[in-house]
């Protein structure tokens, strides 16, 4: 169940208009609000049910004018069946080392992320990070958050994931993984594995931000199923079928 907040106006302010980093020759905005510390895991819980997405201190979600493609998406972990594929994941990583950690930066953690980005992400917002960038990603409006670390028999960090928990599930704010070592699957095995970490838990969702159909970037979401989407009516079970069907049929008309 979510958790009422005090009634109390929030204020909200609504981005400029600048190019989608998802889909081409589309432009986002984003609504968002600061977090008060205070009451700062009522409101992420609230507003992550209402589609809004954490970053630090502040809590966003989209607000494009013509495009509707960003959905939340979380997982019901008690219907959750994992696929072949996602089998051979959870296989291939099954003698990592998983430990839960308190919100703070380390050097090494910081190293394996500029590793990932400079393999992966070159291009992206997020390039060019400093160590002091990446501690404010993990540290700065902190809730109920920790980082989860992977490690393999040798010790050496292979994989992290910040975590918000919230009332009914896991959020996953961001994860990433030593890129040498991508044929072992670590980004789908870290969602997978905090799928049965809820599970164990006895929480009901993993939280995975944004689904966008018909980005490269993004439709991975659509492997876990089933899969969870809000739409204005609220939560409904994604047909990719029936979705895909819909979309080449709006594009059609464009």
């Amino acid at each position: 169940m979510t958790r009422l907040i005090a009634a109390k106006q929030l204020p909200f302010f609504l981005t400029a208009p600048s190019p989608c980093p998802y889909l081409p020759g589309q432009m986002e905005r984003k609504v968002f609000t600061k977090l008060d510390l205070a009451e700062g895991p009522g409101l992420n819980d609230t507003l992550t049910h209402a589609g809004f997405r954490r970053s630090q201190s502040i809590l966003y979600r989209p607000a494009c004018e013509r495009c509707s493609a960003c959905k939340s998406a979380r997982i019901p972990v008690a219907e959750f069946k994992p696929s072949k594929s996602q089998r051979r994941s959870l296989k291939r990583n099954q003698g990592l080392a998983r430990e839960a950690c308190a919100p703070e930066a380390t050097p090494e953690q910081y190293g394996l992320l500029s590793r990932y980005l400079d393999e992966r992400h070159g291009d992206g917002d997020m390039a060019g990070m400093d160590f002091f960038d990446y501690a404010g990603m993990v540290e700065e409006g902190a809730q109920r958050t920790e980082l989860v670390e992977y490690r393999n028999a040798d010790g050496m960090l292979v994989g992290t994931a910040l975590i918000d928990e919230l009332v009914d599930g896991f959020s996953m704010v961001y994860s990433f993984f030593e890129p040498d070592l991508a044929d072992m699957g670590l980004g789908s095995f870290m969602i997978l594995d905090h799928v049965m970490r809820a599970k164990n838990a006895g929480l009901s969702y993993v939280y995975l931000g944004y689904w966008v159909q018909g980005s490269p970037k993004m439709d991975y979401k659509a492997r876990y199923r089933p899969l969870e989407v809000l739409e204005p009516s609220g939560w409904r079970r994604l047909d990719r079928e029936q979705d895909t069907a819909a979309a080449t049929a709006l594009a059609s008309l464009t």
